[in-house]
């Protein structure tokens, strides 16, 4: 599906501006995000396959064209640049499944401004989606501790792409399954379900039912008990129908509870199966879940296998926007890089200047992660160097930082317009996830937060650039 069209009127504007008045110039623009989702720690980057994709394949068709003309805001040269659009720019990225901090750049494109510009809009939509779900799936996978979470949000995402785009995230994030199909056939994702009340309410009665799904699926079997009533209805005829598939050679998978007070049921059918000697059925809950909620009912030791969670991860329904942004950092004109700085009153919202890049940094000794460093790009970064605090209590303390390895962040994914950069599969991504969650977690775990510190070359650009446009 052709993207280039999904962009905000002054994306075009701009950029038929830029084309007229600064030909020639080119634009370094970072993506980063300043809070959060939850008051978390980090956010799991996510998106990047997508942005590869839209941007591989950014142009514009026949009839964008003349939709875009009969606007009657732009000069023909411009109509002609996006006749024959391709993006020849660079893009750099932190790949996804990585933890990032607040202001660390996710994603830095540069090029002629006029094609960097018309990228804004696409790039931070499929960015700000995905690396949000993936962060709440995170957070609810992490609350299952180790229980299986499955993701069935397909109907109550805000459309379709959100659905397939979700699913994936949310994999990212740690979900163990999709119930959603075309998502696991496009990026071979782990496919799960279970079945809706309607079966059950389709044939005569519940029992029936139980045994004509426990026919076609004998080695796929988890009734959802709760249609009628969990303890008098669903879980004596699913007990029925799992003795009979025992006695015919099959494992019975498991039951789900999908309404009513989850806690005291799922007690009260875990007994009831293990009396009846079913210990190895499993018990899976739903309806409308969240991490707070599966983090209750585990430290209250309610006996469930896993979970399916729907509309609060699709939407990341306690926390629904990652409000990441694009902005501009540089300007290269003949050779020069000119730093570029947006002041605000909130000093959170004063940008980090020039061409950057971001380190992860490991103790040489115990190789622990130890925080990270936003530096310039021309910077070397050796064993030494002073810092600034740009989150936390600390905001302005210096700090000298010694005896650490630096690993950049940013990996290539454009060089020129062409991609140089293979995204992993997701399971893949799963695992680099779990991997870099376990370290900054073991570093959050002695400290009160996860320190992220600017070089000092870079706090004083930031200073002048300050310090000029105020005077």
């Amino acid at each position: 599906m052709n993207l280039s069209m999904v962009m905000d009127l002054y994306e075009l504007s701009m950029a038929n501006g830029f084309q007229q008045s600064l030909a020639g110039d080119e634009g370094v623009f970072d993506v980063f995000y300043r809070k959060v989702p939850d008051d978390g720690d980090f956010v799991i980057s996510a998106g990047l396959e997508s942005v590869i994709t839209a941007v591989r394949d950014f142009h514009f068709d026949a009839d964008d064209i003349q939709y875009i003309k009969n606007l009657n805001l732009f000069t023909p040269s411009f109509i002609d640049m996006l006749i024959n659009f391709k993006f020849t720019g660079d893009i750099s990225a932190i790949p996804e499944g990585i933890p990032v901090l607040p202001r660390e750049p996710l994603l830095t494109v540069s090029g002629p401004l006029e094609q960097v510009q018309l990228l804004e809009t696409i790039i931070l939509n499929l960015i700000n989606y995905q690396s949000l779900i993936a962060t709440k799936a995170h957070r609810i996978t992490s609350a299952a501790q180790g229980r299986a979470v499955m993701e069935f949000g397909s109907r109550r995402a805000q459309g379709p792409s959100a659905a397939v785009l979700g699913a994936r995230a949310a994999i990212i994030g740690g979900c163990s399954s999709t119930s959603n199909v075309l998502a696991a056939k496009q990026y071979g994702l782990p496919i799960s379900g279970t079945m809706a009340h309607s079966w059950i309410q389709a044939f005569p009665d519940e029992l029936t039912a139980f045994k004509k799904w426990a026919e076609i699926y004998p080695d796929n079997c988890l009734l959802l008990i709760d249609t009628y009533d969990v303890l008098s209805s669903g879980l004596p005829h699913a007990i029925q129908v799992f003795k009979q598939l025992a006695a015919d050679g099959h494992q019975p998978i498991g039951v789900r509870i999908d309404s009513g007070d989850i806690a005291a049921l799922a007690r009260e059918v875990r007994q009831v199966l293990d009396q009846a000697g079913l210990h190895k059925v499993k018990i899976t809950a739903s309806s409308a879940l969240d991490e707070h909620i599966i983090h209750d009912m585990i430290n209250d030791d309610v006996p469930l296998d896993s979970f399916g969670v729907g509309e609060k991860l699709i939407t990341s329904a306690t926390s629904p926007v990652l409000s990441g942004v694009f902005k501009l950092s540089a300007i290269r004109r003949h050779g020069e890089v000119i730093p570029k700085i947006k002041i605000s009153g909130t000093a959170s919202k004063v940008t980090l200047p020039g061409e950057k890049l971001t380190y992860r940094l490991y103790d040489r000794v115990t190789q622990q992660m130890v925080g990270d460093l936003i530096a310039l790009k021309h910077e070397q970064v050796m064993d030494t160097i002073i810092g600034q605090r740009i989150n936390g209590k600390v905001q302005s303390q210096e700090e000298t930082l010694t005896h650490f390895i630096a690993i950049p962040l940013q990996q290539q994914v454009f060089n020129q317009g062409q991609v140089v950069y293979e995204s992993p599969d997701v399971l893949h991504i799963q695992q680099v996830k779990n991997k870099n969650v376990t370290a900054i977690t073991q570093t959050l775990a002695e400290r009160t937060d996860y320190p992220v510190y600017i070089s000092k070359a870079l706090a004083q650009l930031q200073a002048e650039l300050l310090n000029h446009n105020e005077s």
